[in-house]
């Protein structure tokens, strides 16, 4: 197996090189963003999107952004140059860096800390997929800031423990009443055959996945409605998704222990799924 190459502050180098100092406001605080970019071949999936929600992430939490789009797509390259393969991820990570005192208030002019890897990720097998996973409902007691992708994620760490302890693969969260997103990933509902997702708003992270399959429902004759989704609906759905760069779309078949339409995978679902593979191959032969 090939060494893995990590870049880190303008250094690529094997990564049991790569340290960090215990001063980084990012050991300290969680005072940093990061980013996951799936990429299929040599082509990152949605770069320009991933590169947007970066800076707003970064804006946000009032720090610069190091580089411009096109420094980071060169970072970019050079580094799966270094790590090959095919379906893999970028993983990245900005932080405020080394302060010389820990305090809570910004020095101005410090230095960030930037991170990359490459991550290697199993090709989907959509037959696997198709299995399902089984879920809980779980209150969502995290911020009014889910829209940051921030490295301070121990709230979904612990979210996704108490789905654990209930013996499932993840939980749907839900905040006053509505469903928000799930530990890791977004919400999607079928009732009808009307595709649902949840607005847009700080409770819940703007999925790059999440708005590819509202485009190519659009594009492909699948209703689809933006909205809040009310807890109680739940129980009459007939398909529940969960969507992440990783996870892609993951059929849930079943939600606190009952079945979800007819526990298993939906033809909305099944649609989707294959639209989504054609969608990576012609980016793997762009």
């Amino acid at each position: 197996m090939s060494e893995k190459i990590v870049y880190l502050n303008g250094e690529y180098l094997p990564i049991e090189q790569a340290t960090v100092s215990v001063l980084d406001r990012g050991f300290l605080f969680g005072d940093g963003i990061y980013e996951v970019i799936p990429v299929f071949g040599r082509r990152p999936l949605r770069v320009d999107e991933h590169l947007q929600r970066l800076q707003n992430s970064l804006s946000r939490i009032s720090l610069d952004n190091p580089f411009d789009n096109e420094a980071w797509k060169t970072i970019f390259d050079q580094l799966l140059e270094k790590n090959p393969g095919e379906d893999r991820a970028i993983y990245m990570q900005i932080t405020r860096g080394k302060h010389p005192v820990r305090d809570l208030k910004i020095q101005p002019d410090k230095c960030p800390t930037i991170f990359m890897m490459v991550l290697q990720v199993g090709a989907i097998d959509v037959d696997v997929l198709a299995r399902g996973i089984e879920t809980v409902t779980i209150d969502d007691f995290r911020w009014h800031a889910c829209d940051i992708k921030s490295i301070s994620l121990v709230a979904n760490v612990m979210l996704r423990e108490q789905a654990t302890q209930a013996g499932v693969i993840d939980a749907v969260l839900v905040r006053d009443g509505f469903v928000t997103e799930g530990t890791a990933s977004n919400f999607f509902m079928v009732k009808n055959g009307v595709l649902i997702t949840p607005p847009i708003s700080k409770h819940l992270l703007p999925g790059i996945t999440r708005d590819l399959v509202i485009e190519l429902a659009q594009e492909n004759d699948i209703k689809s409605e933006i909205r809040q989704i009310a807890m109680n609906e739940l129980d009459d759905a007939d398909e529940i998704w969960l969507t992440s760069s990783t996870r892609e779309i993951a059929p849930v078949i079943r939600l606190n222990g009952k079945d979800v339409g007819d526990a298993k995978a939906g033809l909305v679902w099944k649609k989707m799924i294959h639209i989504y593979q054609d969608y990576k191959q012609k980016l793997r032969q762009a």
